[in-house]
């Protein structure tokens, strides 16, 4: 009798676990002849671009092309930060915009994206680093972004398993905290644009690599795909760390380099962090999941790749920052470690609007940056392809400055530096 009551319950589970009578989060298209719109992409940048031009623009006969799954690429593949602490008045409009969106996505798109607006405490080691601080929260609340400087004491209530000892190689001096930053479910977010942007009727097309394109009169004209030729009145690139490539087929040259940025998690434990914390002398950060999971991310591997793995060398590294910056999480187990393929250009800030060819738009030079950006990148490249203009969030963004020299060097504000 025992034997066969537990039996049942598996048998219960068993069934629970069968998803085949689940409704489909959106509906997964067979690409069409011609569309309006083909964005290349099915990361977070481009399902947003197609959910805003929909919903903003009414522009719906539009497909969202992607050579693997949803998601799969850096929106599945990154740390999952959300912030808007940069420095320049530029930056700061577009990042805090895109926060905001964040802030009312999950009622947007009626699907929980599990924003958790925790803080993210950056770390100071130094007097110079205090000095630093000191002047980027300045800067920070008069561009209308929230800062507040904290002393060591103030960062060791907030963060008590950091090292406070006195023998620490590293010392705490203070820090700098952002209150309305903290981590997303990168693939909820994904998820959650690909819904709605089908529900408004734009087509997504999985397991399609593009290949090619159909370029007359320095105009683009089709998408060639796996699935057979696609003619298409615009076409944008969101495409991360393969912009360079899919520029290339296009003709022109982007000033991009395609790095690998790799993160790792140990093994889930309960709740032992509370905020997200960066250490800029360390080049290392971390988080805990909502699954219980440290959540560990460091800088660049600094040689040109599309490996989505990362080296030793920065493994060690980020290892190594982590037991001396947290010694009680020395004795974790690492669970898992992966790399996205990120986009790096000089002044480490996006590009955003139209190529050298006509009807080709750019999406990219996200670095390190993109899942932050995507709302705000979605909604600004939308308004571009819609209206022909330009978003005046995106203008300090455009393609044009590196000839112009007009760059907006963020490498200090990313944090890890790209």
């Amino acid at each position: 009798m025992q034997s066969r009551t537990r039996y049942s319950a598996w048998s219960l589970l068993a069934a629970g676990a069968d998803q085949r009578d689940w409704a489909p989060a959106w509906t997964d298209a067979r690409p069409k002849k011609r569309y309006d719109v083909v964005i290349i992409g099915g990361g977070g940048q481009g399902l947003a671009t197609a959910y805003y031009l929909a919903k903003n623009h009414g522009i719906t006969n539009v497909a969202v092309i992607e050579k693997g799954w949803i998601g799969g690429g850096n929106t599945g593949r990154n740390t999952t930060i959300i912030r808007s602490n940069y420095l320049y008045p530029e930056s700061a409009r577009l990042y805090d915009f895109s926060v905001r969106l964040y802030e009312g996505l999950s009622r947007e798109l009626n699907f929980n994206i599990m924003f958790s607006q925790r803080g993210m405490i950056t770390l100071a080691h130094s007097r110079h680093d205090l000095d630093l601080q000191a002047r980027w929260a300045n800067a920070m609340q008069s561009n209308g972004v929230d800062a507040e400087p904290l002393g060591a004491e103030q960062v060791r209530e907030l963060e008590p398993r950091l090292n406070f000892t006195a023998n620490a190689r590293f010392p705490i001096l203070g820090g700098l905290i952002q209150r309305r930053a903290g981590p997303a479910r990168h693939d909820a977010v994904a998820w959650g644009y690909a819904r709605g942007a089908s529900a408004l009727g734009v087509d997504i097309i999985q397991n399609c690599a593009v290949t090619g394109f159909d370029i007359h009169d320095g105009a683009v004209k089709a998408v060639h795909t796996q699935q057979g030729k696609i003619l298409a009145g615009k076409v944008a690139l969101c495409v991360a760390g393969h912009s360079s490539q899919f520029a290339a087929w296009a003709g022109f040259r982007l000033p991009v380099i395609s790095y690998a940025l790799q993160a790792m998690v140990t093994e889930p434990v309960k709740p032992v962090l509370e905020r997200v914390t960066l250490s800029p002398a360390l080049g290392a950060y971390w988080s805990q999941s909502d699954k219980g999971e440290v959540v560990m991310g460091g800088g660049l591997d600094h040689f040109p790749s599309y490996a989505q793995r990362g080296s030793f060398a920065v493994t060690q590294q980020v290892v190594a920052a982590t037991a001396e910056m947290f010694p009680s999480l020395g004795r974790l187990r690492l669970l898992r470690q992966w790399a996205g393929i990120v986009d790096i250009v000089q002044d480490s800030s996006p590009i955003i609007g139209p190529s050298p060819v006509r009807g080709l738009y750019l999406n990219c030079g996200w670095g390190t940056g993109g899942f932050k950006g995507i709302p705000v990148g979605g909604w600004t490249l939308a308004h571009e392809i819609a209206t022909g203009r330009t978003h005046e969030l995106a203008e300090p963004f455009q393609l044009g400055r590196f000839t112009s020299g007009r760059l907006i060097d963020e490498a200090a504000a990313a944090g890890i530096a790209h």
